[in-house]
């Protein structure tokens, strides 16, 4: 059931489908005057994910993409290697429960507990040893970012229909080249976003050197962590930092940029990556907000 490339109606390789009604709900309720309302809630469900015949965890998720977003966990908390052979994902809509089985056995037991994590941002490492080879992480020198690809990244990415603008809190990362984005994910917690688009660079092959990663959510040290295990030499964000995550960026020359809105962003990592080709008071700034249904600013 891995998800193959195939381009939707926006142009990306695979993206949000805000029609999709497993996703969201309408939900009764009263607005501030009281006059009955109908608003669109996104779903959450639990996903519980087993590794060969070990159960890992169970993850509060929107429910699509359940094997992109296996593999792309077990890959980030480094229980699959980049050369490991997934021999099959399965998934179980019934039970929520999601098997990957790999050519490599596996035993976690000594390591690990069963854990829940919840749709919460703050998600924590299952094994502190995910840090242990970060400094040893070398991301490709030679990768540009333009700033004109900036300036059209975030305006095509800010416009495309998403389940945000349908019923909001979610978020979203996107995985993107040059002034393309090409995989676009979401879900109620922003590290199961990241996860996906892990878990699909690994089943197709693709190369992150040079490609940049775009996300909603703040510049965590989490979300550096996950990047430059990526080998993804850029991240964005229309959100802000935190100082381990800067502190972070920089060990690796990770790119970091934030507060990307319109014509403005901030730089504080890698800067040598940046190409400024256009004059920013060329570029029309966010006139308006995006706003999702029911008035809430992205």
């Amino acid at each position: 059931m891995v998800q193959k490339p195939t381009k939707n109606r926006n142009g990306l390789l695979l993206g949000p489908d805000p029609g999709d009604a497993r996703l969201s709900q309408e939900v009764d309720g009263l607005d501030q005057d009281g006059k009955a309302v109908r608003t669109r809630v996104v779903t959450e469900k639990p996903l519980t994910l087993y590794l060969n015949r070990q159960e890992i965890i169970t993850m509060m998720t929107i429910g699509d993409y359940p094997d992109l977003l296996a593999i792309g966990y077990l890959l980030n908390q480094n229980m699959l290697r980049a050369d490991d052979d997934v021999v099959d994902v399965e998934y179980d809509d019934e039970l929520d429960v999601v098997v990957v089985r790999t050519g490599r056995e596996t035993d976690y037991e000594d390591k690990l507990q069963k854990k829940v994590r919840t749709s919460g941002c703050a998600q924590g490492t299952v094994f502190g040893d995910v840090m242990e080879g970060f400094d040893t992480i070398s991301l490709n020198p030679d990768a540009l970012l333009k700033t004109s690809w900036l300036y059209a990244l975030t305006k095509a990415i800010n416009t495309a229909p998403s389940l945000y603008l349908e019923a909001g809190a979610i978020h979203g990362c996107v995985l993107c080249q040059k002034d393309r984005p090409l995989v676009y994910m979401e879900d109620v917690g922003r590290h199961n976003a990241v996860d996906k688009i892990a878990g699909w660079m690994f089943m197709n092959n693709v190369e992150p050197h040079d490609k940049i990663f775009y996300t909603t959510g703040r510049l965590t040290s989490e979300m550096v962590i996950k990047t430059a295990m990526m080998g993804i030499p850029i991240l964005v964000s229309r959100s802000g930092f935190t100082a381990w995550g800067v502190d972070l960026a920089r060990r690796v020359g990770l790119t970091l940029i934030g507060r990307a809105r319109g014509k403005r962003f901030v730089a504080l990592s890698g800067q040598d990556r940046i190409v400024f080709d256009t004059d920013p008071e060329i570029v029309a700034d966010e006139e308006t907000r995006h706003f999702r249904k029911g008035g809430s600013k992205r």
